[in-house]
């Protein structure tokens, strides 16, 4: 059983067969060389590096319900709500520490989702896919792989449903059968850390009916198989991590960790039969599709709080070196940062807590209050960076490039005008402003405002199974009884 390094994750992507990736109208000679993509690569490698810490094992680890074996928690069955609690401290650890996505939780999600559903079509249909799935965990476990959640289609026209799009690519879909396995055809976009993984799970993204048995399929298929292609996605200032100075690359923000988003064609990609998970039962989508969404709701009570904490420490920081950290105003702002911050850890605590065990063995969050937590998260976000960047000053959006610090006159000019409190470095201070201008603007902007409003879907969709699961008719006897109503 294997528990790898992120040396040794590094190894295992250079192991697999090259990918064809496109960036900014390039195909990538060596993907993996790439800075922008190695910034993403170093988050990845901090969730195994983490597991071998003494410090952070309890949390980075657990023990397989399969094997008995110790692995990594990325690759595990949850088997308590002491799990489940476990999986938002892990999370919000790695955003502390990395302060952008780590690429690796929908993974994690869409294996628990995947293990219960299958369970359930099982008992219905006599088919045997939780034992292939059962299978697949152990190669999962064994080499530690980094799965990609595969969920997200592009969709097409938003009016019609998948059997009525003009081009029924825009939706994953089954194109051939053969005695050996299916052949697939289609995309799934915002494919987080779709590069740095070995595996991609694939899930219908929503609600399938009889009629759309082609596009209800779940399965598992290499990242370097044949026909996959990548495009890399954009996001806000990438190519700031190009940039060279006499001091480093300041002016990216974060210089060591990055995120990853991807659009993934699938073009004709044959799936043996053995990582077929679902095939054409489309009742029992929405239940993959809800499950799913709970567990990755749940997730957001955790990075995005991790992420959080940096935000609020930049904003100590730069109250600090601007000379207002006294200021009753700034303390106020802080305070309610730290407040809104760990309103969400709360809540993504809670329905942890309140998790019960399936049918199938593992256990579940509580999935009204996991929406509740990613409801949370599409507001809360933007208002810890709104309040950091009142704090910050202007200057996070105005401050001259780094590549000023190379010529020593300009340097001394930038030193100078730009000092803050007495006894600070100007550097030091453009290094936080840079920070700052990255977490609310830029690159990480994307793993944390961005993806607090979109990841897990949108918030509408939260907003529908809020209302759905929220019993309103029980409420209703709740008050018409103190009010001494008689049902009629």
């Amino acid at each position: 059983m294997t528990l790898m390094t992120g040396e040794e994750y590094r190894a295992s992507l250079r192991d697999r067969k090259p990918l064809k990736v496109y960036f900014t109208g390039e195909l990538l000679q060596d993907p993996l060389d790439h800075p922008i993509i190695q910034a993403s690569i170093n988050s990845i490698a901090l969730t195994y590096d983490l597991a071998h810490n003494p410090q952070f094992r309890s949390i980075m680890t657990a023990t397989s319900s399969i094997t008995g074996e110790t692995i990594n928690r990325f690759c595990y069955l949850h088997q308590s709500t002491e799990d489940l609690e476990k999986k938002v401290q892990m999370l919000r650890l790695l955003g502390q520490q990395c302060g952008t996505c780590f690429q690796r939780c929908v993974g994690m999600d869409a294996l628990n989702a995947v293990y219960l559903t299958t369970y359930d079509i099982d008992q219905k249909h006599k088919t045997n896919y939780q034992q292939r799935f059962i299978e697949y965990m152990k190669e999962v476990e064994k080499h530690d792989w980094v799965i990609d959640g595969c969920m997200t289609d592009p969709k097409g026209d938003r009016s019609k449903r998948p059997s009525e799009q003009k081009d029924p690519d825009v939706f994953v879909h089954v194109v051939e059968r053969r005695d050996d396995g299916v052949v697939i055809r289609g995309a799934k976009a915002h494919q987080t850390g779709a590069v740095n993984s070995h595996e991609h799970l694939l899930m219908p993204t929503l609600a399938m009916r009889d009629a759309e048995k082609e596009f209800t399929i779940c399965c598992a298929v290499p990242a370097d198989a044949e026909g996959i292609t990548y495009f890399y996605g954009r996001q806000a200032s990438d190519l700031r991590r190009l940039d060279q100075s006499a001091e480093g690359d300041i002016d990216c923000g974060n210089p060591e960790f990055g995120g990853q988003e991807c659009l993934i064609i699938f073009d004709n990609v044959f799936v043996p039969t053995e990582r077929i998970f679902m095939n054409g039962e489309s009742e029992f989508c929405s239940q993959l599709v809800e499950s799913f969404a709970a567990y990755h709701r749940q997730s957001y009570g955790g990075c995005k709080v991790g992420v959080g904490d940096v935000l609020i420490g930049a904003a100590a920081t730069i109250a600090e070196y601007n000379g207002v950290q006294n200021a009753s105003h700034i303390k106020d702002k802080l305070t309610e940062m730290v407040h809104l911050n760990e309103t969400l850890y709360s809540c993504g605590l809670a329905c942890s807590s309140c998790g019960q065990q399936t049918a199938a063995g593992n256990y579940l969050v509580d999935i009204l209050l996991a929406n509740v937590c990613k409801q949370n998260v599409t507001r809360f976000p933007f208002e810890i960076a709104r309040l950091l960047q009142d704090i910050a000053g202007g200057l996070f959006v105005t401050c001259p490039s780094a590549k000023e610090l190379e010529n020593p006159e300009t340097r001394q000019i930038i030193e100078k005008y730009l000092v803050g409190a007495e006894g600070v470095d100007t550097i030091d201070r453009m290094k936080i402003l840079r920070l700052i201008e990255n977490l609310t603007l830029g690159r990480a902007a994307v793993g944390y405002l961005t993806e607090s409003m979109h990841g897990a879907g949108s918030p509408q969709a939260q907003r529908i199974m809020i209302g759905r699961l929220a019993n309103f008719e029980e409420k209703k006897k709740l008050a018409k009884s103190l009010a001494r109503i008689e049902e009629k």
